[in-house]
């Protein structure tokens, strides 16, 4: 990331820091790695430790229904229930040591409480709807094919514009990064990388918010979140500078790499964590090459698992394929096309597929309401 400042801050770190009818203002390292990670620093009106009152946690690790998988899996996530919280909308469906994915459907703000995840960043990706990212370090209106990248330790609210949302969620337990070879050394994007830093859409300044009382932050923390009572708002940031911020970017930003032959998955990577990678198909010109087959190639997952989630558009290599499905392709065993798609595709010039990609490289769990919401037929597919 790149450094941004919002606010008012003063000249040098860890210095008085004051108001101008003299009162203090508190200054708060937001970072990870203990003081060497990533890192802001906030100015807060009042300190952000006043904690009130302790509730009563609830567990929500997920839990595996299938913990040992080598089945091909195809989940209908748009049948995943609705609810009205942002948090109990979660649904879980995948997961392992490093990540855990799912849908949510929320119909309704987040107006009584705040959120913070303290122990993964999150990815959310908005399928359906729009509205605002609010967090203490200033909003991100976000609208159709966003992805939002909130860091771990974030305070946010989601403020929706109607009742019809619709999103993919992932929880990463290392942080969610551009990928290291569209980087220089410097942290900053290449010319040929599929996107660039203009493309980000950064917190907008809100002013603080100057108020005391009882405000109830749920925190997640080892599986466990925890209502917890703080005595001011925690939206009281007068200013804050560094490098560990939420961010938006739209999958319409990316920008695909496209050939005479047709270009493995990595081309469409568009961020990584710590054994996984995540990719974004967008709309493309196929491949160029006279006798091209712009369909992929059979090929092996030995050392990954492939989950996609179908956003829009007709997904040339799958047939009966709609939006909010995910598809689950484990390690160990080929897949590719169906029957018919790759004939489909040659002489093809374009494809209109919208669709984002998870590829863990340690063997994912299922949850019972990713089973609830399989289609059984799936696996036998490619049968010709």
């Amino acid at each position: 990331m790149r450094y941004h400042t919002l606010g008012e801050i003063p000249q040098k770190r860890h210095v008085v820091f004051k108001d101008e009818n003299g009162k203090h203002r508190y200054e708060q390292l937001f970072g990870t790695e203990g003081f060497s990670g990533v890192s802001s620093l906030l100015y807060h009106i009042h300190r952000p430790t006043q904690m009130m009152k302790f509730g009563e946690p609830i567990d929500v690790t997920p839990v595996a229904a299938i913990e040992k998988n080598i089945t091909p899996r195809l989940v209908q996530g748009f049948k995943a229930k609705l609810t009205d919280d942002f948090l109990e909308a979660r649904t879980p469906l995948f997961f392992n040591n490093d990540l855990i994915m799912g849908v949510a459907a929320p119909r309704k703000s987040m107006t009584d409480y705040f959120y913070k995840n303290g122990q993964c960043d999150e990815m959310l990706f908005i399928h359906e709807g729009s509205g605002t990212l609010k967090t203490f370090l200033g909003d991100i209106k976000f609208e159709y094919g966003d992805y939002l990248i909130i860091p771990r330790g974030t305070i946010y609210q989601m403020e929706f514009d109607t009742e019809n949302n619709r999103l993919f969620f992932m929880e990463s337990f290392s942080p969610i990064e551009t990928p290291r070879r569209y980087r220089n050394k410097y942290g900053q994007l290449l010319e040929h990388s599929p996107f660039c830093e203009r493309d980000m859409k950064m917190p907008q300044y809100k002013a603080p918010v100057d108020e005391q009382g009882e405000f109830l932050i749920k925190v997640k923390k080892a599986g466990m979140i925890h209502p917890i009572t703080y005595a001011t708002h925690p939206f009281d940031v007068v200013g804050w500078d560094g490098y560990f911020y939420p961010y938006g970017f739209s999958i319409h930003d990316f920008e695909p790499i496209t050939g005479r032959i047709h270009q493995p998955p990595p081309v469409h990577q568009n961020f990584e964590g710590n054994n996984y990678v995540v990719c974004s198909f967008v709309p493309r010109l196929y491949d160029y090459h006279p006798d091209a087959v712009p369909a992929p190639y059979n090929h092996s997952n030995i050392d990954s698992e492939e989950v996609l989630y179908y956003v829009d558009g007709d997904f040339m290599s799958r047939n009966h394929i709609e939006k909010g499905y995910f598809t689950l392709h484990p390690g160990g065993i080929p897949h590719g096309p169906h029957p018919g798609a790759m004939e489909r595709s040659i002489g093809q010039k374009e494809t209109g597929e919208l669709a984002l990609m998870v590829d863990p490289f340690h063997p994912l769990k299922m949850t019972q309401a990713a089973v609830d919401l399989e289609d059984d037929s799936y696996k036998t597919s490619w049968l010709e």
